[in-house]
């Protein structure tokens, strides 16, 4: 049972479609936890899954005043579940990367003065000079894009640099474009923030810095030099004079320090909620930085984020930069770096499969889907292992990885002469093949890209080929048993696939870790060494699926291959268009 006096860490999750929230104690033990759903909850807001569009031009963004009335609520659901505000120590958060928030100076005023009798809506709507912030899934700035991997050369200067290539969702690009397309509301400007430091101002009262691992999904951070680069600054501000952009971004102050204490809580949420005067404000990180904390990684151990976007996440001491993926400091652990493989197109795309299948048990619509996925044979293929595999892609929006249109493409992939061709009707059952083969081509990708940054275990598992050690699911398609045997037999993982048992609140719980860490750490202490003391695998994670599979995994060893040979193709067909 709960002792209700000892003290609990809050760690925020504002992700597209929901704002979390969940309370741990010193223990690492969840007590309270909450959402706010966008689309199901809000009021005044004519969102779709969290976002509107402007599909002429590829925009897809969320409106601010949403959010500020989202952390009212879920604050409001924390108080109705009996929370005591006052035993709250600490508060951190992550918030969905790249995102952008543009202030104005008289926002900036009203942030300082917040009246605790109002709310952050009502106080706060005219608070910025764009209402609106661009999601990740916005794919509106290809020119700027462009603009980007040719100012230091090519992508892949940019990638050492900055750790990726440019993408369309990264801040550096979306800044440059809304320089261009708004140049009244750039200059109306007083400051810019992540969605994660946004997150901590509400909190502050006043504007929070960029967090030291958030700040990389910027394309603006010289990794190595730990300062902003100069040539894509100016490239972003449209000027060699770049002061004016370095004041809008708080250029002088980005903390090393993950834990850093930013200052305490103000007092709107004391006098509205009953927060202690004395509650810490830690630095908040991105998602996928703070889905890397929900767990003491271990070296090789793997994480794979089910939710509306698919992400793959390691921690490594190599910096090892390429343009296929994405390279960034740990929010916690100098020296240390996150490595992470992103795709716009993830459970959006596994649902539009699962709802080609008719007819749908409406009870639990994943059901066919999982019959499906479990009875069709490894890759399509019949017993006789040359025959040839099925392998297609599934993008219903433009994907990132690899930089192509929306569109569905369906091959056929002989392995022992290495040929290709399209499928057609005689060749692949529509939609029974899809089933399994949208799941394997996002776990074969993962396993393309991840492929030089694995290593033989040691010890009695030396013999086993390259792998990660342990594949941790997380978010929702975390509890599709389908899945997640698919995973194993793909990625491998030779301890097996395991869940963390609030594995849709992943981020939400690296954010209250986080929250535990910078309030209660020893002089020198890290976030491992901490976490890990504390952190009972037993009571947090299960076993849900087996891992490497000899045979099967070496036949996705092919299939790799194949996939590969997949997607130049069509990046060929588009060039060609």
């Amino acid at each position: 049972m709960a002792d209700k006096s000892s003290p609990l860490y809050l760690g925020f999750d504002l992700s597209t479609q929901q704002l979390k929230s969940l309370a741990v104690n010193s223990n690492l033990k969840p007590e309270y936890e909450v959402k706010f759903d966008f689309d199901a909850d809000s009021r005044g807001f004519n969102i779709q899954k969290g976002v509107l569009t402007n599909e002429a031009e590829n925009e897809v963004f969320a409106p601010l005043g949403l959010w500020l009335q989202a952390i009212d609520a879920v604050l409001q659901k924390l108080r109705d579940d009996g929370m005591d505000f006052s035993r709250v120590r600490g508060i951190s958060g992550a918030g969905m990367q790249h995102g952008s928030v543009y202030w104005s100076q008289e926002g900036e005023r009203a942030l300082e003065s917040l009246d605790s009798s109002k709310s952050l809506e009502a106080q706060l709507r005219d608070a910025f000079s764009h209402p609106y912030s661009p999601n990740w899934q916005d794919a509106s700035t290809q020119s700027q894009c462009d603009d980007f991997d040719k100012q230091l050369g090519d992508e892949v200067e940019l990638a050492v640099i900055t750790g990726s290539k440019a993408h369309h969702r990264f801040t550096g690009p979306q800044i440059l474009r809304f320089r261009t397309k708004h140049p009244g509301k750039y200059e109306q400007t007083s400051r810019i923030c992540l969605v994660s430091s946004f997150l901590a101002s509400i909190f502050l009262g006043r504007i929070a810095p960029f967090d030291i691992s958030d700040v990389c999904g910027m394309n603006l951070w010289d990794i190595k030099a730990g300062a902003w680069h100069e040539r894509l600054l100016s490239l972003t501000a449209g000027s060699t004079d770049t002061s004016s952009l370095k004041r809008k971004l708080g250029a002088a102050n980005v903390p090393e320090d993950g834990g850093a204490f930013l200052g305490n809580i103000h007092p709107y949420f004391v006098k509205r909620y009953g927060f202690d005067r004395s509650c810490v404000i830690a630095p908040s990180t991105g998602d996928n930085p703070s889905t890397i904390l929900a767990l003491p990684l271990r070296p090789l151990d793997a994480i794979v984020s089910l939710g509306t976007s698919t992400t793959y996440l390691m921690s490594t001491p190599h910096y090892k930069p390429n343009p296929a993926h994405h390279l960034m400091n740990h929010p916690t652990t100098a020296g240390l770096y996150m490595f992470m493989l992103c795709y716009k197109n993830g459970g959006l795309a596994r649902e539009q499969v699962r709802d080609s299948l008719s007819p749908l048990e409406t009870s639990n619509p994943w059901q066919k889907f999982d019959q499906v996925a479990i009875a069709s044979p490894p890759l399509g293929q019949s017993s006789d292992p040359s025959s040839p595999m099925k392998l297609g892609l599934f993008f219903p929006k433009p994907e990132i990885v690899p930089n192509v249109r929306a569109g569905i493409w369906r091959f056929m992939y002989k392995p022992r002469i290495n040929a290709l061709m399209a499928a057609d009707g005689t060749t692949w059952n529509q939609p029974e093949d899809d089933v399994r083969a949208i799941v394997e081509s996002q776990f074969l990708s993962l396993r393309l890209r991840s492929r030089d940054l694995v290593e033989s275990p040691t010890g009695p598992n030396a013999h086993l080929p390259p792998q990660p050690r342990r594949i941790y699911l997380v978010g929702g398609g975390s509890r599709n048993a389908a899945i997640a045997k698919i995973a194993g037999e793909v990625l491998g993982g030779w301890e097996g696939v395991y869940r963390l048992d609030v594995g849709e609140n992943a981020c939400a719980l690296g954010a209250a870790y986080k929250a535990v860490w910078a309030v209660e750490r020893k002089p020198g202490e890290s976030f491992e060494d901490l976490i890990g003391g504390r952190w009972k695998e037993a009571e947090f994670v299960e076993k849900i699926a087996k891992g490497y599979q000899e045979g099967i995994f070496e036949r996705y060893g092919l299939a790799v291959e194949g996939l590969d040979m997949v997607e130049k193709e069509v990046l060929k067909e588009e060039k060609n268009q």
